[in-house]
């Protein structure tokens, strides 16, 4: 009768022994030999008729050893399903050598293989975390700058013979030469839009007056405050990280000039915006783009939020594992991205084993919240996703949800089984936070935009 014996190697570390007797599989591969013998086609025998010691001779050691590690996987299985083993992938076999099974001598066979155990772990108490939640304040200077980017956006650009101003467009083509206008063999050829602004203070000057045709040979690193300069940089295809980039040079010809008419404040505007008569002051307008505002930020104040708690769990929930198994495991994966799985060094796995450790450490955590808090997610939020992620590929536009085309949309993307994998999990991720903002306890602080855009930039950078 075939047994299945544990015993520990190491920390969270078992080796299981599978033990079979020949009774265990011998049946089974007589079996299928019969059956074999009765479905082969060989020449010079009728079918059906072939005799079984050729057949034996011919396939039997195949079919062995087929049968008996069927045997094997069919204990091992049995085995971690009754004694409910939480483990972590799958077994891995140790050294066995398959030369031992013999056709033409049954006996009784010992494989051997090791499994990493899931470890058991507490949650740090969120209620006692040190937590802060980030209140920014609203200014009128935020207000008065969306109000002219939304007029900016929904204005009407129009062209001019020459440059009079600071808000004129500039389209442009870039052409990289030397300090003294020389052309640059090989060098970077590129158009451009840009605001006449966008120059540093003492540049803008240069331009006034200038008409189509009319160029100027420039140095990104005096024509352009870092800001600004950056974003060119990046955008010529150099690189920014290079301090050498800023020193180049290029000859600016205008293609175009324009000039971009605001839109009027007004009802037309107000109603174009916000459809249904609910804005129709200058008063209610500012109202309205304020209350976004303080949604726009209280989403981000939610994200800082989450990134606290996500800290908090990661650094202070302690998890052993066991590292000389899953070192083993993340070695015999290979390459996931390949068509067929080639062993990884040792190096690689040194190298990628404390991200590989890391992202364990967070799946651990997040299933235990999951599991302990009985979060799920249902096919009608993956259908409702669906329906947000098509609104918002439209433009966030204020459609019906119940459309024929609406409908067929989701019914094509829940046949989709990687859209419904992604979906799920960050449903699954946004309730996990959720459940954790019901049990922190945050201080509340006052804080400008450009203070928290600072303090999450540098947080960013920082990892």
């Amino acid at each position: 009768m075939a047994t299945v014996t544990k015993e520990n190697i190491g920390l969270l570390h078992e080796k299981l022994t599978v033990k079979l007797e020949k009774t265990d599989y011998l049946p089974s591969f007589e079996k299928v030999l019969k059956e074999y013998s009765k479905k082969a086609n060989i020449p010079g025998f009728r079918k059906g008729m072939v005799p079984a010691g050729l057949i034996k001779k011919m396939y039997g050691t195949s079919l062995f050893t087929d049968e008996v590690l069927k045997r094997v996987d069919k204990e091992l299985i049995d085995y971690l399903q009754t004694d409910k083993l939480d483990i972590f992938g799958q077994p891995l076999p140790l050294e066995t050598d398959i030369q031992q099974l013999d056709v033409n001598n049954p006996t009784d066979y010992n494989f051997e293989f090791e499994v990493g155990m899931k470890p058991v772990f507490n949650l740090p108490d969120l209620g006692k975390a040190k937590t802060t939640r980030y209140l920014v304040t609203i200014t009128n200077e935020m207000i008065d700058n969306e109000v002219a980017r939304l007029q900016n956006r929904y204005g009407h650009m129009k062209d001019v013979e020459t440059v009079g101003s600071d808000e004129n467009v500039l389209n442009v083509s870039f052409t990289e030469t030397d300090a003294d206008g020389h052309v640059v063999e090989g060098g970077i050829n590129k158009d451009n839009s840009l605001l006449v602004k966008y120059f540093g203070e003492t540049y803008r000057n240069n331009w006034m007056g200038k008409k189509t045709g009319d160029l100027m040979i420039v140095q990104l690193k005096s024509a352009f405050d870092e800001k600004e300069r950056e974003w060119i940089i990046g955008d010529l295809g150099l690189n920014k990280e290079d301090s050498s980039s800023a020193d180049k040079y290029f000859r600016v010809v205008i293609t175009k000039i324009g000039l971009l008419e605001k839109k009027e404040l007004g009802e037309e505007f107000f109603n174009q915006l916000y459809p249904g008569g609910e804005v129709k002051t200058e008063t209610e307008f500012r109202g309205k783009i304020k209350e976004q505002l303080e949604n726009y930020w209280s989403g981000q104040a939610d994200n800082q939020i989450h990134d606290q708690v996500f800290h908090e769990l990661v650094d202070h929930t302690e998890i052993q594992f066991p590292e000389g198994f899953l070192k083993k495991w993340v070695k015999t994966q290979g390459d996931s991205s390949a068509k067929t799985a080639v062993q990884k060094t040792d190096e690689e796995v040194e190298k990628e084993f404390p991200g590989f450790l890391s992202q364990l450490k967070w799946t651990l955590i997040t299933d235990k919240i999951v599991h302990d808090n009985g979060i799920q997610v249902n096919p009608d939020e993956i259908k409702s996703f669906a329906k947000q992620q098509l609104f918002s590929y439209m433009g966030g536009a204020n459609l019906s949800d119940d459309q024929p085309w609406v409908t067929d949309y989701v019914e094509k993307m829940m046949k989709d089984r990687k859209f419904v994998e992604d979906a799920y999990t960050r449903i699954q991720a946004q309730k996990i936070f959720q459940w954790a903002e019901t049990q922190v306890k945050p201080e509340e602080k006052d804080i400008s935009a450009e203070a928290f855009t600072t303090m999450v930039e540098a947080h960013q950078h920082h990892h």
